[in-house]
């Protein structure tokens, strides 16, 4: 089964060297789960600061500066992992370093009819 996880957090809660550390810690998890053929993906997002929101209302498209909502929280990175339970996928995410300063929702990828 297929999961991702969303990795929300305020980005002023890491210091850079936090930042780093959080980079390395979860860069080693995604090797070991890679070499378990459990990791699909992942990546950190650039700052909330670089997002843009679409909508199209009417046919127009109406671009916006800032992410799709104002929270305490942004999204700041995704995992995607191919695992056998979604109390696997929920282990995971607490493994990784950012659920200590933020939240991760996992979420099972719908199937799409073929």
């Amino acid at each position: 089964m297929k999961y991702m996880l969303l990795v929300y957090g305020a980005e002023s809660c890491w210091t850079p060297a936090e930042r780093e550390a959080c980079m390395r810690e979860s860069m080693e998890i995604c090797k070991e789960l890679e070499a378990q053929g459990k990791w699909i993906a992942s990546s950190p997002l650039d700052s909330v600061t670089t997002a843009k929101s679409v909508r199209v209302r009417e046919g127009e498209s109406l671009v916006t500066t800032g992410p799709f909502a104002e929270t305490t929280e942004q999204l700041g990175g995704y995992y995607i992992l191919d695992v056998e339970s979604e109390q696997e996928a929920i282990e995971i995410a607490s493994r990784i370093p950012p659920a200590s300063k933020g939240t991760v929702e996992v979420r099972r990828l719908a199937d799409l009819p073929e």
